[in-house]
């Protein structure tokens, strides 16, 4: 079949991947503090033949690596940032690695060399067959602050693709056309006056009722926004003792919405609550914006490609030790798999998902960095069973999946895909043409407008 050089190329480097994605897994690094990892992705490519240009966007662990020339540039959007509080070990129980801030709760480790998969056995397929184009492998960081691809694109990294791919490991093999939300990152930093609480509390001005006064704005706030709008927020300093009136209090706040213009709109409602409570309690605000992102917006054509990949090239069958395992993490999630299954219609002893579902239209309320690249070239985003089916979202259970064969099959599977999707771009150049209509469709004559102004500068390296 067509895409069989790039396969072979995909299984010859298998045990290179899968080493790469475990070592990966086994030393986590949180956004904006990837060193190892994008060193080792950049030497990998490197040693493929791949031009890596290092430091892009000013963001020291970002990359982008290309091969080939001329036109159509086909960009793979790899991640490789952890979550905190994701340590774990490859078991069925919650076990934490002592000493481990970081883990792979989100499977960004088999993200990565997915990507690098693809790159390289599309690679070789181009070189067999000598056909024109060039490929690129980005590097992007942080995608779970997501802001990696938003200082990417402020800077222009992403001009002159002619469409992108991006797969996230999952517990479903499919293709998604769902949108996912845009978003604002904040903090709000109060400043008061401390004073002891019992004996003169009336000389203090509290930072932490300001905190909370806009905890309590911001909930009455949402019974006037749209349906599809979400408000969530943390207290992140709160003060140190009951008895001291606290001069400083902070509270981080996510805005999200299904439209970049509306999420603009409540954030600004947002501050005033803020700048309110301030005013109520005589404290000061300091406004800390974290930056933000796009939602995302599905190619519909590229879609229909890479559903079709999915169901042409064969899936690894599960071991009879990984159901077992996967079983076991469900367990876990009992009510959670029980959804899953009754949601997608799967037989009740399913496990690991063994099939190619339905293109989804569903929307995710999360959000993704991917959103932005999606507003300036045609993009699509798949999944593919990394696992189990009762896996919650950032949770042990996706990390124990991530350093696991199970998730590394997935990886392989995902390789592939992204692999035969971009020789068809190739080789049916009608594909490309209809996939830019639409999105010419879409975008309306609007111009992407990064939401990461350029006074806010790239977050420190750690």
């Amino acid at each position: 079949m067509s895409g069989k050089i790039a396969f072979d190329e995909i299984d010859a480097q298998r045990r290179a991947l899968e080493q790469l994605s475990r070592k990966l897994w086994e030393n986590p690094e949180g956004g904006y503090q990837e060193k190892n990892a994008s060193r080792w992705i950049a030497e990998f490519l490197e040693e493929q033949g791949f031009q890596v240009e290092r430091g892009v966007g000013g963001i020291p662990t970002a990359l982008r690596a290309s091969w080939g020339s001329g036109k159509p540039r086909i960009g793979f959007l790899g991640e490789y940032d952890a979550l905190p509080g994701m340590s774990q070990t490859v078991t069925t129980r919650k076990s934490p690695i002592k000493g481990q801030r970081y883990g792979h709760g989100c499977g960004h480790n088999l993200l990565a060399a997915a990507h690098l998969g693809a790159v390289i056995g599309l690679k070789k397929e181009m070189e067999k067959k000598q056909i024109g184009g060039t490929i690129v492998y980005f590097g992007c960081p942080a995608e779970e602050l997501l802001t990696g691809k938003g200082y990417m694109a402020r800077e222009h990294v992403f001009d002159g693709l002619d469409c992108a791919a991006a797969f996230h490991p999952g517990v479903r093999n499919v293709v998604t056309l769902g949108n996912s939300l845009a978003l604002d990152s904040v903090k709000f930093h109060f400043h008061g006056i401390t004073a002891h609480a019992g004996g003169d509390p009336y000389n203090g001005r509290s930072a932490l009722d300001a905190a909370e006064i806009t905890n309590v704005g911001a909930n009455y706030l949402r019974e006037h926004t749209t349906d599809d709008v979400r408000i969530h927020y943390v207290i992140t300093d709160g003060g140190v003792a009951p008895n001291i009136v606290p001069d400083y209090a902070a509270v981080w706040y996510y805005v999200r919405a299904q439209k970049r213009e509306t999420v603009d709109q409540v954030y600004q409602r947002l501050v005033q609550v803020a700048q309110g409570a301030a005013e109520m309690t005589e404290t000061e605000l300091e406004i800390e914006y974290l930056g933000g992102c796009y939602e995302t917006m599905n190619n519909a054509v590229l879609a229909e490609t890479v559903d079709a990949c999915m169901r042409e090239i064969p899936r690894e069958a599960w071991s009879p030790q990984e159901i077992e395992f996967a079983g076991a993490l469900n367990a876990a999630a009992e009510k959670q798999t029980q959804a899953v299954r009754a949601a997608y219609g799967l037989r009740a002893e399913m496990q690991l998902h063994d099939q190619v579902a339905p293109i989804s239209t569903e929307s995710d309320f999360g959000s993704t960095d991917v959103g932005d690249v999606c507003q300036i070239t045609p993009t699509i985003s798949f999944n593919t069973a990394c696992w189990g089916l009762g896996a919650p979202g950032h949770s042990w259970q996706v990390t124990a999946c991530s350093g696991s064969s199970i998730g590394q099959k997935g990886m392989i599977y995902a390789a592939k895909v992204m692999a035969y999707f971009g020789l068809k771009v190739l080789e049916e150049p009608e594909i490309l043409q209809r996939a830019k209509s639409e999105f010419e469709r879409c975008k309306q004559g609007k111009s992407y407008v990064c939401p990461i102004p350029m006074e806010l500068g790239v977050p420190p390296e750690a």
